[in-house]
């Protein structure tokens, strides 16, 4: 593996070497900066600067969304327009402007969030934790499909068409196989198998009340982060980054540094609208304050201390990597900086969030 990302040595190389691409340069502005979020009263978050705001796009994707949103059985569809998951989609994901391409990742983080909202988070849309695992059994033979089994079969398909939720995961998928390479889809699912897990264990939280230590619960937030929505950057962006450098150890930290990063800011907008629910949704500011006894203030400005170090260890990361001779690579890097950016001006913009 440590081949991949150092190039061929030995007998016979040195042509190879003389061939290889020179180190590329650091990356031009816009780079990264601390910005102020919420009423400003808490630290500011340093995040890459967002690359692309084009709100003509966003619609062109969001007016397919809803079409889409429509197809797959989802009641008021229209209500997809609020989820402003087309403007996720241009802001996160900047080296494409194709609309089918954009939604790729516009359909999967819409099917991803109702599910999350369905059947994970919110009791007032039908989320009971009771039965979160085996609709989440399902999602995955939803978007994995299961080996033919006869009659069962029959009565699977039945289960999944009569749900939007497995639906709209099921036609993601689709629309994401149509678009990428098998390796990709499986990266894709596995990793959203991943997520699901820690979905499992929120909810068994949220069940009994016993409610994790702050190290715990950001253990169990590792794997559920917005690292399932970078997976999609290469796909969406019209190539492949090769599974042995998507794997490496060293791309994995970055890419688990992002991810990580990005999903606190999600944790830090969405602190008010988690203490609320009937029961209460597992978050970093909220587990902290609960661990120290200390103030949800205090608690922000521990998880924002947390956030600025993971963006400051994916730039560093970045850099080391700067000198691998993969287009692939540095491209796939640069759109999860692109992601951060984008992300951060989502989350702290949207409505749900505010």
């Amino acid at each position: 593996m440590k081949d991949l990302l150092t190039g061929p040595s030995g007998l016979g190389t040195s042509a190879a070497r003389l061939g290889r691409p020179e180190a590329v340069q650091p990356p031009p502005e816009p780079g990264y900066a601390e910005r102020p979020w919420g009423d400003g009263t808490a630290p500011p978050l340093y995040v890459p600067v967002p690359e692309r705001e084009d709100a003509l796009l966003a619609a062109a994707v969001d007016e397919r969304l809803v079409a889409w949103a429509e197809e797959c059985g989802f009641e008021e569809p229209e209500r997809f327009l609020g989820g402003m998951f087309g403007r996720l989609a241009v802001l996160t994901h900047v080296d494409t402007d194709d609309v089918d391409q954009l939604l790729i990742a516009a359909k999967l983080n819409a099917a991803w969030w109702a599910a999350d909202d369905l059947y994970a988070d919110d009791t007032e849309m039908g989320a009971i934790p009771a039965e979160l695992p085996p609709r989440l059994a399902l999602a995955m033979a939803a978007m994995d499909p299961v080996a033919p089994a006869a009659e069962f079969t029959v009565d699977l398909e039945e289960r999944i068409a009569s749900d939007p939720v497995l639906v709209g995961l099921r036609s993601g998928i689709a629309h994401l196989t149509s678009r990428s390479t098998a390796t990709v889809v499986q990266r894709v699912c596995y990793s959203t198998f991943a997520m699901f897990v820690s979905w499992g264990a929120y909810a068994a939280w949220r069940h009994t009340g016993n409610y994790p230590p702050a190290w715990q619960y950001l253990a169990t937030r590792q794997h559920d982060t917005f690292y399932t929505s970078m997976t999609l950057i290469d796909a969406v962006g019209g190539y492949e980054l090769p599974a042995p450098l998507y794997y490496d150890p060293r791309v994995r930290r970055l890419l688990t540094d992002a991810g990580t990063a990005s999903v606190m800011v999600n944790d830090l907008v969405s602190v008010e609208k988690d203490a609320a629910d009937e029961k209460p949704v597992c978050n970093m500011v909220l587990q902290i304050a609960a661990d120290r006894e200390c103030s949800i203030a205090e608690a922000t400005a521990r998880t924002v201390e947390l956030h600025n170090q993971l963006v400051r260890d994916f730039e560093a990361g970045h850099k080391a990597l700067l000198a691998v001779p993969s287009v692939e690579l540095h491209r796939f890097l640069k759109g999860t900086k692109a992601w951060m950016g984008g992300g951060f001006e989502w989350h702290t913009t949207h409505p749900r969030y505010r």
